[in-house]
């Protein structure tokens, strides 16, 4: 009987053994939470304590770092050829690039097709010297080949690693140094999963400095220098505005809206922004910074990209607009936010290069994406260059219409840091408008109008 109770009590043991914590659930470094992990499981008939020792983790955080092992030493799978969109159905991941300074950086990837995505977030594993992770499994995809990994080193990430996971699961991780928030969400045509990681804000961003930024696009036209006794120095700049970008609209194989004439907005607009890059420097002193200087196409996610990577302080993008009934005019000025009505979500359709669905599906999301964006700026900014605009352009040239202030989802302004707006300078599909747009003097009152609604911006700041 003693010899029976004590194996009753062994075996009463070893049971709560078993259910000690240390067999509950554990995470890969960069893999996928397992399920909880049950001995019973293994089917084991004999039940013996060495069974148990078999299946026991002594701690999870040395289960993490031997299967940290196991997964960095996972090399991508190679593609001996390139794999075209239609190979098996599957998705191609086709890029990765990175905009980035000490507080914000932008990782985004490129895909053929639409695909579904998850993804995770991972502490540290000290004892490995693992840094913390966040990863990412774009299912049903596969990797081109010449796409690798991207050493940043910013302070806020370090790498952005990407790799054959499974057969069917192309997966990113960015190995995260230091970070405030992150947000993830998706362009469309072509698909893009775009990941914002952000961090503090240094203050030596916004202060003036004695060079003039370089434009990450060379200015096209080469002036003659001038003398130094010719040339006027800017006046100086009072306030909180010190550095903006302006993002002429569309360029290269994207024409945006063309008039019926031949005017094309790619061309018109740049000629307006580089007529407000110079007035900006010459009248208010402004750093400008030019998302193009030239006839070159810029994806999206790259124009609020360069904004956040050189610290503006204003971000403003230049467009003409277009309606189906040719004889629509006028003046109208954007900002992020809800589409109010189904003119406002045509427009973003339009500009974002994409669907009315499509502009649903991103309205559904950005609550979330305006978190942290500077809604009233942005409001405010739009409706004092809305105003100067209307102005100067009605005081030489009759029957221009106000149509005032608007909001609306545009891809374009997603995920900037500082307040920005999108202007529709006027309509190439309507005749008269055509023509102004392509005389060189209305493109200078335009600008000059846009320049004087970020003057009075900048007087209401101080």
């Amino acid at each position: 009987m003693r010899r029976n109770g004590a194996f009753f009590i062994m075996f009463c043991l070893m049971c709560m053994l078993i259910a000690h914590p240390a067999f509950g659930a554990r995470t890969s470094p960069d893999g996928d939470t397992n399920k909880k992990q049950h001995v019973a499981k293994k089917k084991n008939k004999t039940g013996t304590a060495k069974s148990v020792k078999t299946a026991k983790v002594k701690s999870p955080k040395k289960s993490a770092v031997k299967k940290q092992v196991v997964v960095e030493k996972r090399k991508p799978v190679s593609l001996s050829t390139p794999i075209e969109p239609s190979v098996g159905g599957r998705g191609v991941v086709s890029d990765m690039r990175y905009w980035s300074n000490p507080d914000y950086t932008r990782i985004a990837v490129s895909v053929d097709r639409e695909v579904q995505f998850e993804y995770h977030q991972l502490p540290a594993i000290r004892e490995a010297s693992v840094p913390p992770r966040l990863y990412i499994d774009l299912k049903g995809t596969h990797v081109a080949p010449g796409v690798k990994d991207i050493p940043i080193g910013d302070g806020l990430l370090k790498m952005a690693r990407i790799g054959q996971y499974r057969a069917d699961t192309v997966r990113v991780v960015l190995d995260m140094e230091s970070i405030k928030d992150f947000k993830i969400f998706t362009f469309s045509d072509p698909f893009r999963i775009i990941i914002d990681v952000k961090g503090d804000r240094r203050e030596e961003l916004t202060k003036p400095r004695e060079t003039i930024l370089t434009p990450l696009v060379p200015l096209a036209p080469t002036v003659k220098p001038e003398s130094v006794e010719q040339k006027k120095p800017p006046k100086p700049v009072i306030g909180k505005v010190r550095r903006i970008v302006v993002d002429p609209g569309h360029g290269g194989h994207d024409p945006g809206a063309s008039g019926a004439n031949g005017g094309k907005e790619k061309d018109v607009v740049l000629q307006i922004g580089l007529k407000l890059a110079k007035l900006l420097r010459d009248e208010l002193g402004l750093d400008v910074v030019m998302t193009r200087s030239t006839d070159v196409f810029l994806e999206l996610q790259e124009r609020t990209a360069i904004a956040n990577k050189v610290g503006a302080d204003l971000f403003v993008s230049i467009h003409a607009n277009a309606a189906l009934n040719r004889n629509v005019s006028g003046i109208e000025t954007y900002y992020l936010n809800l589409a109010k009505t189904e003119k406002a979500a045509q427009l973003a359709a339009k500009e974002n290069g994409t669907s009315l669905e499509k502009v649903s599906l991103l309205q559904a999301v950005l609550f979330d994406l305006m978190a942290n964006y500077k809604l009233n700026d942005s409001a405010h900014l739009a409706d004092e260059v809305q105003k100067a605009l209307y102005h100067k352009v009605s005081g030489g040239y009759a029957g221009v219409k106000n149509l005032g202030v608007k909001q609306g989802p545009f891809y374009v302004l997603v995920g900037a840091t500082m307040p920005s707006i999108l202007v529709e300078t006027a309509f190439l599909s309507n005749e008269k408008e055509e023509v102004r747009l392509r005389d060189a003097q209305y493109q200078d009152a335009t600008a000059a109008g846009i320049m004087g609604g970020i003057r009075a911006y900048m007087s209401s700041m101080k």
